[in-house]
């Protein structure tokens, strides 16, 4: 808060000290001088109250530990990370093999698993295979992950996405 801020000169606030405890009802001008001999801020924390409430307090270092803080929690969220895996419908029996035994490990890791089944010129014609593959996968997976949704066809694939069970 500047001095002769957005209190009127004489008007009387509640003023918390620099250890926390309150130093009781003073004036504006009151506060300033108690800071500026401590060499701090005056920091308006509830301005609704009846009387305000002001703090006296390093303003610059209140915000450097806020920002501190606001690092620190973007640090410890981690986003949720999707693998995908990507089947044809003429996918060799091995492949497949491989391909699921990828999905299983990222399972267990604790990763979201989208399967997609990509379907290339015309074998979109035979969308059925395409569902078997799927399902077919899905059952091999429930032990592991569960299926958010049903396998849904859009454009050229059919993809459902498997989170991990805990």
């Amino acid at each position: 808060m500047k001095k002769g801020g957005q209190f009127p000169s004489g008007r009387e606030i509640l003023l918390i000290g620099e250890d926390g405890d309150q130093l009781g009802n003073v004036t504006v001008e009151r506060a300033f001088e108690i800071a500026k001999a401590a060499n701090l801020d005056v920091v308006i924390v509830a301005e609704k109250a009846n009387p305000p409430v002001c703090r006296i307090l390093d303003y610059g270092k209140l915000r450097y530990d806020q920002k501190r803080k606001i690092k620190n929690q973007k640090k410890k969220q981690s986003a949720q990370k999707l693998k995908e895996i990507k089947f044809h419908v003429n996918v060799d029996k091995h492949d497949y093999e491989y391909k699921l035994n990828h999905a299983k490990e990222f399972l267990g890791k604790g990763y979201k698993v989208k399967l997609s089944l990509v379907f290339r010129g015309r074998e979109a014609a035979h969308k059925v295979l395409g569902f078997e593959i799927i399902e077919k996968s899905l059952e091999e997976l429930k032990d592991l992950g569960q299926a958010e949704n049903k396998p849904a066809f859009a454009g050229r694939t059919i993809s459902v996405s498997v989170n991990p069970v805990k």
